[in-house]
């Protein structure tokens, strides 16, 4: 068997990078709360946003229009952002409870998650060439990207607005191969969400699942990795990783594949 090494380390933005699923999950619970006909406390509504994390800002926001009865109250809204569905609508209020957090730069700052940043620059420290691959808007990824001060750790970005089609789809993940020219399985991604971990896997990369207690839950229950391949204390990461890329190395099979 051709032993292969990993050539190109692959990161999720959100969640994995940085704690803005906490943010974005407050800012649309705070938005089904003003848009809600009933009585709804923020921790449902994070907790329906739960069910949903790491998906498209529109499959988001159509499973909290559904699941909160928001309809009736978000077409009401439609004029005054000048768009023409509920979940737009829903958009534009989330938006305004958003930006007052995300685009604190201290806010961000102070919701890294040091054990993946601190991964990106052993990637960078060790001569592996590495990607961004996020949903979100590119101006949004700048914004974040900035304030960490990691913009220029990434040789190659690809964002939401690149692809017609969102995690867990894996076309964002074959741009990211394709611009590299490297085959899938020198490609090793670092992701949080069930979503994002299929989009890796079905796009033929390794995969290692940081979860976070937005994540956790679904990534168990998922399936998608072995147990291996997941890693609930941060402090494992590395060694994790590690294993993949001695494995690799030495030609065997990572995971089980």
């Amino acid at each position: 068997m051709e032993a292969l090494v990993i050539r190109l380390f692959v990161f999720d933005l959100d969640g994995t990078l940085v704690q803005t699923e906490r943010l974005r999950a407050e800012s649309y619970a705070k938005a089904v709360i003003e848009l809600c006909p009933y009585t709804v406390d923020e921790e449902d509504a994070i907790d329906g946003y739960r069910d949903v994390v790491g998906q498209s800002k529109r499959e988001v926001a159509e499973h909290l229009v559904a699941r909160f009865n928001l309809t009736e109250t978000a077409s009401a809204r439609m004029a005054d952002f000048g768009v023409n569905t509920p979940w737009e609508a829903l958009i534009q209020v989330r938006l305004k409870y958003y930006d007052r957090l995300a685009c604190d730069s201290d806010i961000l700052r102070a919701a890294v998650w040091p054990h993946n940043v601190a991964l990106l620059k052993y990637a960078r420290g060790v001569g592996c060439r590495t990607a961004l691959a996020s949903m979100s808007s590119a101006s949004r990824i700048d914004e974040v990207l900035e304030a960490l001060d990691v913009r220029e750790a990434f040789d190659f970005i690809a964002s939401g607005d690149d692809v017609a089609r969102g995690k867990p789809d894996p076309e964002i993940y074959g741009l990211v191969a394709t611009h590299f020219a490297f085959r899938p399985q020198e490609c090793l991604v670092i992701e949080d969400s069930p979503d994002g971990i299929k989009s890796a896997v079905d796009a033929g990369m390794h995969c290692v699942a940081v979860t976070t207690p937005f994540s956790r839950r679904r990534v168990l229950e998922s399936d998608l990795l072995p147990q291996e391949l997941i890693v609930n204390e941060p402090d494992q990461l590395m060694r994790v990783v590690q294993g993949i890329v001695d494995t690799e190395a030495a030609g065997g099979k990572v995971g089980g594949r």
